[in-house]
C-alpha cells in the first residue's frame, strides 16, 4: 500500500482575508509558522476550512505554493482536490503541480447525491490516476451523501494508494466498523475535533483539526497523549476545550475558529460570501470561554 504517516494532528488551514476580502498572504505565512512551530504533524491545504469554493484558481495556486514553500518539507502537506464532476477531478489531478504535496484529500461528491456504486466508481477513477496517496473524505453533513463503511472498505481493500480516510460522519458505529475491518496500515482520521478523543480510543490515527488552527500546541498534545494510551491526561485537555468545540460550529465553519484567531490577534475576522462571521452573541460567548481559559485577558476589547 502506498503510504504516508498521518498519525497525530493535522490542521485544516484557514484562508485569512483582509478587510477588502483579498487574501492576506502575510497572515497566511504567519499561520503556517504558527502551526509548524507548535506541534502540528501535517497541514491540509484547500479544504473546507480554507473556504476553497470561494477562491479563484489563481488564488488556490498561490496559496498552495506559499504553503509548500514555507513548510519546506518540515511536515507533510495534504492538498484538497475534490468535487462533484469525476472527469474534472481526474483531469485536474493529471495536470496539477504536485511538487511538495505528499497526499491528496478528496471529498465524497456533493449535491449530485450519488449511489454507493457511484461513490465507489468516483474514487476508483481518482485512485487510478493519482501519483500521490489518496485520503478519502466523508462528510455527509456537507455533501448530502454518506459513504458507508462497506464502500470505504471496498475501496481500501482494492486500491493500494487509498491510504486513509477523514471520517466526519459523526457516526461512531460506522467509524468503528471501518477501524475493525480495515487493513492494519490504513489510517482512519477523525474529521471532528469534539469526538477525536473517543475515536482514538477506538483506534483512529488522529484528527484533521479545525481548532488546531488556534491551539496547535495544546490540541496536538492531547492527540499524542491519547495515541500513547495516556487517556486520563488526554481527557483533561479534551474537557478543557469541550465548550469551545460546540461554540465553533454554532455559526458554521470556519466562522467560529476565525473569530478565535481574530481575538488572539492572528487575522482579521473576515470571510467570503456566502459565508459571514459569527453572530455577535456567539462571538461574545467564545470570548467568554477564552477569558475563562486565560487565553485572552478579561479586559480585552477585541
Amino acid at each position: 500500500m502506498a503510504s504516508i504517516d498521518l498519525h497525530g494532528m493535522g490542521v485544516a488551514l484557514i484562508t485569512p482575508f483582509k478587510d477588502d476580502e483579498s487574501v492576506d498572504y502575510d497572515a497566511l505565512t504567519r499561520m503556517i509558522d504558527h502551526l509548524t512551530e507548535n506541534g502540528t504533524d501535517y497541514i491540509v491545504a484547500l479544504g473546507t476550512t480554507a473556504e476553497t469554493p470561494a477562491l479563484s484558481e489563481s488564488e488556490k495556486q498561490e496559496i498552495t505554493g506559499i504553503i509548500v514553500e514555507r513548510v519546506n518539507r518540515r511536515i507533510p502537506v495534504v492538498l484538497g482536490i475534490g468535487g462533484n464532476c469525476t472527469r474534472q477531478i481526474v483531469s485536474q489531478i493529471k495536470t496539477i503541480n504536485l511538487n511538495g504535496i505528499d497526499a491528496i484529500l478528496s471529498v465524497v461528491p456533493y449535491y449530485n447525491k450519488p449511489s454507493q456504486e457511484g461513490i465507489y466508481q468516483h474514487f476508483k477513477a481518482i485512485a487510478g490516476v493519482s501519483p500521490r496517496p489518496v485520503v478519502l473524505y466523508n462528510v455527509p453533513g456537507r455533501c448530502g451523501a454518506n459513504m458507508t463503511a462497506e464502500t470505504t472498505l471496498r475501496l481500501v481493500h482494492e486500491f493500494d494508494n487509498i491510504t486513509a480516510i477523514k471520517e466526519a460522519s459523526g457516526n461512531i458505529a460506522q467509524i468503528d466498523d471501518i477501524i475493525k475491518n480495515k487493513p492494519s496500515e490504513f489510517q482512519v482520521i477523525s474529521g471532528d475535533d469534539g469526538i477525536t478523543f473517543p475515536l482514538i480510543a477506538l483506534g483512529a490515527a488522529g484528527v484533521i483539526s479545525v481548532i488546531g488552527n488556534a491551539f496547535p500546541k495544546e490540541f496536538s498534545r492531547m492527540v499524542r497523549m491519547a495515541l500513547q494510551g495516556d487517556y486520563p491526561n488526554a481527557r483533561i485537555i479534551h474537557s478543557r476545550f469541550a465548550e469551545l468545540f460546540k461554540l465553533l460550529s454554532v455559526d458554521g465553519n470556519p466562522a467560529g475558529v476565525k473569530s478565535v484567531l481574530n481575538m488572539m490577534g492572528f487575522i482579521e475576522n473576515r470571510l467570503r460570501l456566502p459565508l459571514v462571521p459569527t453572530r455577535i452573541t456567539t462571538f461574545e460567548k467564545i470570548r467568554d470561554v477564552l477569558h475563562k481559559l486565560n487565553i485572552i485577558p478579561p479586559e480585552s476589547s477585541v
